[in-house]
């Protein structure tokens, strides 16, 4: 028996590589991330990393970074021109009217605190990351306190 040389990827492999291809529009090269949202294997909505509506871009005219103190005490920068992936994918449901309840979210890496918050007030219960995040275990509790499942591709930790 032969093993068929063009396999289908399975629906996660497939919304990560749609998620993944999403990322390439991103306006900020620091962390070039997409987000993809899908229920029952059908993508509702989708967004990238970049500034809001109007106003310029990384690209355009450079970072806006600020530092950030961790709870360990050690200090990471972070630019705060743009708008995460996962909040532009959830504000273009809102746009469009698009229930996310019962969805999965397909992501670059764990989702920061406050896209974290904004998944779960979403109804969103399923939260697919392509890697971890080095500052993700707050957002790993809160989503296992509010009994959103998170599932990583990989263990690595996103770098940029």
């Amino acid at each position: 028996m032969s093993t068929p040389t063009n396999l289908r990827p399975t629906w996660d492999e497939y919304f990560i590589e749609v998620m993944d291809a999403i990322s390439k529009r991103a306006t900020c090269n620091r962390g070039k991330s997409g987000c993809v949202i899908a229920h029952d294997n059908r993508i509702l909505v989708s967004g990238y990393v970049g500034s809001p509506v109007g106003l310029p871009h990384c690209d355009d005219v450079g970072h806006l970074m600020k530092k950030v103190i961790h709870d360990d005490d050690s200090i990471t920068e972070h630019c705060m021109r743009t708008v995460h992936a996962e909040q532009n994918a959830i504000c273009q449901a809102a746009k469009l009217g698009v229930s996310l309840d019962d969805a999965t979210l397909y992501c670059r890496m764990t989702p920061c605190r406050t896209c974290c918050m904004m998944i779960i007030n979403c109804g969103i219960k399923r939260v697919v990351c392509q890697r971890k995040y080095h500052a993700g275990t707050e957002s790993e509790q809160m989503f296992a306190d509010a009994g959103v499942k998170i599932e990583f591709i990989e263990n690595d930790i996103q770098k940029y």
